[in-house]
């Protein structure tokens, strides 16, 4: 019992130290700090702040919530309840420092310790500059509990330690993003758009997180474009085609400022008639503008105006029905299953709740109620729950694929979740909860150049990046090398 003895001595000789520092302005700082760190609720302001911005920030943002989620679930559910601790006396700090509702749990660990650190260090992973402006009020927040004498010093330190460790396991389930462009060796030839004379761009007002019109952005990157904005009475697709044939062959290159499902579908009419694609990342998450390498509007300014650009691969889907086909690119990804349906139900709950909350819940709604499907995968006869298709070889494996090293391998990224082995759902997501789908049986991982799928029991939707499409029951996914030219700077 000795080295707990010490530790309880160095506790009290650290908490009178603190205790005998004169009173200043800073005491209130420090106990209104203190109390608006309770249940995370700094954080999250923090964090919703930090969303704001495109790139590091927000990742870290979405980071440092996951973290606080694990550093949480460790401190109060877990460290306190297995060492219980008697906090310290109110008598050893000055009257003026103490807090009205002083908290009756354990002391040890420090519960608004661990989410500090694990908030700050999860955001430094993913953006330094970011990490670095928040860390003083998370150093901020941890003294605090010893000033207003709610925690020992050693509370503090286990709690630091904790978070930590939170911080550091989200990259067991979710890596660092290497901030880099996607590799091509597709070369392309471009005309330079002189401030967008000659292109046709498509803004969408309500894209990303805050619903910030970019119309700004496009009218300074390329003054002299031709903007439009989505019809709500036509899809997307169409009404591009209709202004593309108004204008005759004037038109040199498509432009689009919006999420990647707009960006998908101003990429597929791309395409379709061999014209340059110019974005301005201006989603949630922008995941295809990232992989191309586009930051932002002076990215996408540069590019145009040097003339450069590259081609990259497409993939493409053909839906057949009734005897009839329909065909769909798709520069993200495309599925069949329980996505779809989480898409239309995600939809229909956003109309009442925010977007994350309800796609978590359309998720798990989705897969609880989701009807297997008997299908042959290239004559291979399979039952499945929701099978995935990636434009190109996505990284990591696993359930989270998040960015496409290279955009020119002609390949399809295939992952599906089988049907046909007792509990495979709840294997599923053991399996996901340790990081080991990997090797898992129920988890299927390939990289193919081309993928029938034969619906044997009815007919299902196909997703593309996001979007809900036809009903089919023989989809013909291939992946098209160089299928779209799109402006970035080498």
């Amino acid at each position: 019992m000795r080295p707990f003895r010490k530790v309880g001595r160095t506790d009290k000789r650290l908490m009178r130290a603190s205790a005998a520092i004169p009173a200043t302005r800073a005491d209130d700082v420090l106990t209104k700090l203190s109390q608006s760190a309770n249940k995370a609720r700094l954080w999250w302001v923090i964090a919703i702040l930090l969303a704001v911005k495109k790139g590091p920030a927000r990742r870290g943002a979405l980071r440092g919530v996951a973290a606080i989620a694990g550093a949480s679930l460790t401190a109060n559910l877990i460290g306190k309840p297995i060492f219980p601790r008697r906090r310290p006396a109110a008598e050893l700090v000055p009257a003026h420092r103490r807090l009205v509702n002083r908290p009756t749990s354990s002391s040890f660990p420090s519960g608004h310790s661990a989410s500090a650190a694990a908030f700050v260090t999860a955001v430094a992973m993913e953006s330094p500059k970011a990490g670095l402006a928040v860390a003083p009020v998370a150093a901020a927040v941890a003294y605090s509990r010893v000033h207003t004498g709610v925690h020992w010093p050693s509370d503090v330190g286990a709690g630091i330690a904790i978070g930590l460790g939170a911080a550091a396991i989200t990259r067991h389930w979710w890596p660092l993003h290497e901030d880099i462009p996607a590799r091509t060796a597709h070369s392309a030839d471009a005309p330079l758009m002189v401030d967008g004379e000659d292109m046709l761009v498509l803004v969408n007002p309500h894209s990303g997180v805050d619903g910030q019109d970019p119309t700004e952005d496009v009218r300074y990157a390329w003054p002299k474009a031709t903007l439009i904005y989505p019809d709500p009475k036509l899809d997307v697709r169409e009404q591009l085609v209709q202004e593309i044939h108004m204008r005759g062959n004037s038109i040199r290159a498509l432009g689009v400022a919006g999420g990647d499902g707009t960006v998908a579908a101003v990429a597929a009419v791309a395409a379709d008639y061999h014209l340059p694609l110019a974005l301005i990342p201006a989603g949630t998450l922008n995941h295809f503008a990232r992989d191309v390498g586009v930051k932002d509007m002076p990215d996408a300014d540069a590019a145009t105006e040097a003339g450069s650009a590259v081609g990259i691969d497409l993939g493409e889907v053909e839906i057949d029905c009734a005897g009839e086909t329909e065909q769909r690119w798709f520069v993200n990804t495309a599925s069949i299953g329980g996505y779809p349906e989480m898409v239309r139900l995600r939809e229909k709950l956003q109309k009442r709740f925010p977007k994350w909350p309800s796609a978590a819940i359309a998720m798990v709604r989705a897969l609880r109620h989701a009807k297997p499907l008997e299908v042959e995968l290239n004559g291979k006869h399979a039952e499945v729950w929701l099978l995935f298709v990636g434009n190109g070889v996505y990284a990591p494996k696993g359930l989270a694929p998040s960015r496409r090293p290279a955009l020119d391998t002609g390949l399809l990224d295939v992952r599906y979740l089988r049907a046909d082995l007792p509990y495979s759902r709840l294997r599923f997501v053991l399996a996901m909860l340790t990081n080991s789908l990997s090797a898992s049986h129920v988890y299927v991982e390939l990289d193919l150049p081309e993928l029938e799928v034969n619906l044997l029991n009815g007919n299902r939707r196909v997703a593309t990046d996001g979007e809900v499409g036809p009903l089919g029951n023989v989809f013909r996914f291939k992946s098209r090398s160089s299928a779209l030219t799109i402006y970035r700077t080498h």
